[in-house]
């Protein structure tokens, strides 16, 4: 197994050309598209410590008058996090969403059979609908297409987004809600072509659902978006004609179409796990493919673009799942504890969402607090950042504006599943007010990379801060005990002059340039 390992490693060192040293080209008209916030999106779901524990936890000392945590909105605020997608997942599609509304006391605790679970259903709708308000985001809402249907739907955005005189919206004002939610985005289900899934369904059936569904939905609201599922990742067998049958089906009256994917690195190959943006850039690149065909098919005018609503890294926490004690309240579940690496590769992955942010409009990084997520908590205790939170807080913070195509010449590995490789992937934004370029860059390769950057478009800019995010173990980790053992820091590791800029890349490291027009 180490000889394996060893020869894997050194397939990685086989670059093509100058092993350390790139070259990128920046020019304004080189243009991907405009960025829509949401593309920063999150993910909440009745999993785990998610909620109960995670957002909401009334006997903390810093929950507030609804019980939730104000230290979990601190950070959700900090994220700019643009939009959540609630609440689920799995757990929506056995979910009866009138169990969460309506008084605390009389809401029945359930069997919950996507997680084997006891929900008590003290969150709901309206409460969460009022979190996101605090948390300064949008709601995403997914509807169960599981066990329900399209009755329970359009009573959801009847429930949500109708002012009064009818009865699901006078029971919302009821219910201490006077204004409607005005939830705009709307999940049709989840993951429904999974063989795990509560009501799984083939494309034809989901498709013909998801049509009827949205329809009378938007019947109630025409002002909302609709997302249609997807495949649940590009490895399943039914990967895109499944998005042929149910777009082929739902097209005239759906937004978006969703991806899922996750990464994981079980074999302990760093170049390999890497090397996993190729991945989905192709993934991207083909469901993008399948809608263009579907819209020519029909001769449509109306473009469907993309809701990747679930996407990180998750492979940690499979052991433990497997000692999970079935039926408890708020169960710790799907916790994986990150390392740099993790975090190197969601900023890889943040690349890929930007650089398609041409028809990839929404994006939800799953999950938000405790469950996958970059925030971690203790119930009633303390608060801490993972590792991925940074990239995260970097692209979200930085990377609103307009996409611009960098183009990169870089060395190349070849590892076990990918050939070719780039060692630096980048992309940059151009601020909203175009007083700023910042390029993210990240370094796959285990040394440093000198990078000459040709900046002559942007004549008279200069370099305002260099964020670099190394670390001298690629397998530390963040905790309650050490949550700065793994942090970003400025650098001035760089030098600009005649409009071209040289800068030296860490080994291993994800770099936010951000540079004044």
């Amino acid at each position: 197994m180490e000889e394996d390992k060893n020869m894997e490693q050194n397939k990685a060192k086989k670059h093509e050309g100058d092993p350390g040293k790139a070259v990128m080209k920046l020019d304004r008209d080189f243009q991907i598209g405009e960025i829509d916030k949401r593309i920063y999106g999150s993910f909440i779901e009745h999993i785990g410590r998610a909620v109960y524990g995670g957002i909401y936890d009334p006997g903390h000392p810093l929950a507030d008058d609804c019980g939730f945590r104000r230290d979990v909105i601190e950070l959700t605020r900090e994220l700019q996090v643009p939009i959540v997608r609630y609440p689920g997942g799995n757990f929506v599609s056995g979910y009866n969403w009138e169990d969460g509304i309506g008084p605390k006391d009389k809401r029945p605790k359930r069997t919950e059979l996507a997680w084997f679970a006891v929900e008590n259903n003290q969150m709901g709708t309206d409460e969460f609908c009022e979190w996101s308000r605090r948390a300064g985001t949008d709601v995403m809402m997914a509807v169960n297409l599981g066990t329900r249907g399209a009755d329970a739907a359009r009573n959801l955005v009847e429930y949500c987004n109708f002012s009064s005189g009818t009865y699901w919206s006078d029971l919302r004002i009821q219910n201490g809600y006077k204004e409607p939610h005005n939830v705009r985005l709307w999940n049709l289900g989840n993951e429904m072509d999974g063989p795990w899934q509560i009501g799984h369904k083939t494309a034809q059936e989901y498709g013909r659902l998801a049509s009827e569904t949205a329809k009378v939905m938007k019947w109630v609201d025409p002002t909302i978006e609709l997302v249609a599922c997807g495949s649940s990742n590009s490895g399943m067998d039914t990967c895109y004609d499944w998005e042929t049958t149910v777009l082929d089906h739902a097209y005239d009256f759906v937004d978006y179409i969703s991806m899922h994917q996750y990464y994981g690195n079980q074999e302990d190959d760093t170049p390999n796990f890497l090397a996993n943006t190729m991945d989905m850039d192709h993934f991207i690149e083909n469901i993008i493919a399948t809608c263009d065909y579907i819209q020519a098919k029909k001769r449509s005018k109306k473009k469907i673009n993309i809701s990747f609503d679930e996407w990180n890294v998750w492979y940690h926490a499979f052991p433990e799942n497997e000692k999970a004690v079935k039926w408890q309240e708020g169960p710790s579940f799907n916790e994986d504890i990150y390392n740099f690496e993790d975090a190197l590769l969601v900023g890889g992955m943040l690349i890929s969402l930007l650089r398609h942010a041409n028809r990839v409009k929404v994006a939800c990084q799953a999950q938000l607090v405790n469950v996958i997520a970059p925030i971690m908590t203790e119930n009633g205790g303390r608060i801490w950042k993972q590792t991925i939170y940074y990239p995260y807080l970097h692209a979200s913070v930085y990377g609103r504006g307009t996409a611009l195509d960098v183009l990169v010449d870089s060395p190349k590995y070849d590892s076990k599943d990918f050939t070719d490789v780039p060692i630096l992937d980048a992309v940059a934004v151009e601020s909203e007010e175009k007083d700023y370029l910042t390029i993210f860059a990240l370094n796959k390769g285990m040394q440093d990379l000198v990078t000459d950057c040709d900046l002559r478009d942007y004549p008279g800019c200069h370099v305002e801060e260099m964020l670099v995010y190394t670390s001298p173990d690629l397998k530390l980790s963040n905790s309650a005990d050490c949550p700065d053992r793994v942090v970003p820091h400025t650098s001035s590791d760089y030098k600009l002059e005649d409009g071209r800029l040289t800068v030296k890349l860490a080994a291993y490291s994800w770099n936010v340039i951000r540079i004044r027009l």
